[in-house]
């Protein structure tokens, strides 16, 4: 690492989104009203679980969790994203340019480990159901949501420190609306391919092992599913697994393909439309795909909102 080339570069310029000003006042308004729906959407499902004692059980508690991390993603990029539409101000320190790709791939790590784990407990949910509260107690609900968290941490703090001891002497255009692990990379003057082969390795092992327990979880429920007497029940099971599945393979679909792949086929243009759809839209659609298509947290909503209007 050429430490003198790092300190040389003090800030980077993303340029991304803010580099179409015919347009830039109009995506400004539908990135904010996209942004406050997410925030709005995620913070009801957490009031909701919190507030109502009998939400408290392990499908609604993972789904609290998803839902904080709905808030946390798109308020990682997407102030800076709108400070640069509107006021023009495209420039990021070095310093918050690695904080803001840390905490970036922090939540999207977290997300890949607990969208698996929500797929295992709606397994056991449907194919145990006798013994589900004894599988899922708290102390494993616990665990369970501690090691997602902690896994997104270590995720993340290999990737930054790899990404971070680069050197950027010439170019500061980052071609994104925020900092990113394939525009860092295209934009280093060192060697990447070690670290490339990392990244590859780790977010192939990662990515790959969660879908694959996602994806068996929801074949067998497909399976238990088919195995039922009531037409009625199966069509409900269908359609809930149906719409959870689009999301987990939305999701995981997106990002496999935005980290796990090298810095040479970096394609700027589509690349921002696929980090929105993980990043914006995915944290959109959660709350609905999963949450307020459930009649329990519509009906704690419509309580909360009670409690509100009577206060």
């Amino acid at each position: 690492m050429q430490r003198g080339n790092l300190s040389t570069r003090t800030e980077f310029v993303l340029v991304g989104l803010s580099d179409a000003p015919d347009v830039r006042f109009l995506l400004f308004v539908l990135f904010l009203i996209t942004y406050l729906a997410t925030v709005a959407g995620n913070i009801s499902i957490l009031v909701a679980i919190s507030t109502h004692t009998h939400l408290h059980n392990p499908m609604y508690f993972f789904l609290g969790n998803l839902s904080l991390l709905d808030i946390l993603c798109p308020t990682i990029t997407v102030p800076k994203m709108l400070e640069a539409l509107l006021l023009e101000n495209k420039m990021i320190s070095f310093h918050g340019c690695m904080f803001q790709l840390f905490f970036l791939i922090d939540v999207i790590g977290t997300e890949i480990f607990l969208l698996a784990v929500m797929a295992y407990d709606r397994f056991v949910a449907i194919c145990h159901p006798l013994q589900y509260m004894n599988i899922m107690s708290k102390n494993l609900c616990a665990l369970l949501a501690i090691g997602t968290w902690v896994a997104g941490l270590l995720n993340s703090l290999l990737h930054t420190s790899l990404i971070f001891t680069l050197s950027f002497c010439d170019s500061n255009e980052v071609d994104q609306y925020y900092c990113d692990i394939p525009p860092m990379l295209a934009l280093s003057c060192s060697s990447t391919y070690s670290r490339e082969l990392v990244i590859l390795t780790v977010a192939g092992a990662i990515g790959g092992s969660a879908f694959v327990v996602t994806l068996v979880s929801y074949i067998c429920i497909l399976w238990a599913v088919l195995c039922m007497n009531s037409f009625e029940s199966r069509l409900k099971a269908f359609s809930t697994c149906g719409s959870h599945l689009t999301a987990v393979c939305l999701f995981y679909g997106t990002t496999i393909c935005t980290y796990a792949r090298p810095s040479s086929t970096y394609l700027p243009n589509e690349d921002r439309i696929v980090s929105m759809l993980y990043g914006i839209l995915t944290p959109l659609l959660n709350p609905i795909i999963y949450s307020l298509r459930n009649k329990e947290i519509k009906c704690a909503l419509r309580r909360v909102i009670t409690q509100v209007r009577t206060a």
